[in-house]
């Protein structure tokens, strides 16, 4: 069901013949350490905004310890609290929780000397770990021994299936009959998961049979049923992967529509997963979100971000789609600001532009529905 979530300890089982098994419970401490809020805690960011598979108990970040993470992030209380320690932690939570969740997310996927730390403190403590970075815990002869003294598991969720189990490109896409849309983006850590989210969410609310094609380990950790961690993946089995999943989203689920989580940017220097993402599914549409107040690449500031009208231009010129509209993420912008941004989109690119967080949801199904009629015609006939 959450596809390359390995928990098996692969040293232990060399070892010992015994691997420890999951808990019953989903109870989990999220470490953000120094990052929530910001681009490199994405995973936590996403993890208290939106989880099917864990109960967040709470968020580790000494930088704002006492707050409300909802309110922080969004300006709404979701009632998990930001503490400073795993120590704090485990006392709020009165017990030790099942899993401690490594929710930072650097560029280069490394753990620090100190996030090393707390991650070992948790399995002394009798936690699971669930990582989420380029680096294999697994990998790792210290955290294997200490998985294996405390009896606990790691899952490392970028961890690839053996390449025999992988797919490349087949065309079995073109049996997929239901529209999509990919969520691309200008950028990096830009909103993308977190619009597709709510997208997927809003069109059910409407009536609508959407389901989430995830491309990244958030939303594997977050407990989407379809999706692979793109970036982790060798070049040739990128877009087979998306369309594999594309193909199982539609053959398990029936949808309306389908909604691609985006990665990267398709101008992006650093990152190519959108050109997997725009070949694997065949998007009918692309909804790009866009940043207007940053300036630069989020992990790279020597290079400044593209425009929205540039990038938009390129992913029309790159893939036989069409971009159906625009969502802005509004950090550095005052609420005036982004209702200009919004009105400067929509008179340049002449496509409907909202932001997802600060609008009406109803905004954003309206842009689906005006980009693909089809869909209000499959509604329920609502009756008076």
């Amino acid at each position: 069901m959450y596809p390359f979530s390995h928990s098996v300890d692969t040293q232990a089982d060399r070892t010992s013949g015994a691997v420890p098994t999951l808990p019953v419970g989903s109870s989990a401490i999220v470490y953000c350490e120094g990052q929530f809020g910001e681009q490199d805690g994405k995973t936590a960011n996403g993890l208290v905004r939106h989880s099917e598979k864990y109960e967040i108990l709470s968020v580790i970040d000494s930088r704002h310890a006492g707050a409300d993470s909802g309110a922080y992030l969004d300006g709404t209380a979701n009632g998990i609290p930001i503490l400073s320690s795993l120590p704090e932690a485990m006392a709020h939570a009165g017990r030790t929780p099942d899993y401690l969740i490594c929710g930072v997310a650097p560029a280069n996927g490394l753990l620090s000397p100190a996030q090393r730390v707390v991650l070992l403190d948790g399995i002394a403590h009798g936690m699971h770990i669930i990582n989420g970075l380029h680096e294999f815990l697994n990998d790792d002869a210290e955290f294997v021994a200490a998985a294996l003294v405390s009896g606990v598991t790691i899952t490392d969720v970028r961890r690839p299936k053996d390449k025999k189990d992988l797919h490349l490109f087949s065309g079995r896409i073109f049996d997929v009959t239901c529209p999509r849309i990919a969520i691309l983006g200008t950028d990096g850590a830009i909103g993308k998961r977190t619009t597709a989210t709510l997208l997927v969410k809003a069109l059910q609310d409407h009536g609508i049979r959407a389901v989430m094609v995830g491309t990244g380990q958030t939303t594997i950790i977050q407990g989407g049923r379809y999706g692979v961690a793109l970036d982790a993946l060798v070049p040739q089995f990128c877009s087979g992967e998306v369309e594999n999943q594309v193909v199982r989203a539609f053959e398990g689920e029936d949808p309306d529509i389908i909604i691609v989580e985006g990665q990267g940017a398709l101008s992006h220097p650093a990152y190519l997963t959108s050109a997997h993402i725009l070949r694997g599914s065949r998007p009918a549409g692309v909804i790009v979100q866009h940043a207007p107040g940053r300036q630069v690449l989020g992990d790279f500031p020597m290079m400044p971000m593209p425009d929205i009208a540039s990038e938009v231009a390129l992913i029309e010129a790159f893939a036989d789609t069409r971009v159906i509209g625009v969502t802005v993420n509004h950090e550095n912008l005052t609420d005036a600001q982004i209702t200009a941004a919004i009105d400067e989109i929509e008179l340049d690119l002449a496509v409907p532009a909202t932001d997802p967080l600060t609008r009406p949801l109803s905004l954003l199904v309206d842009m689906v529905l005006q980009a693909f009629p089809e869909l209000s015609r499959a509604l329920p006939i609502q009756r008076v």
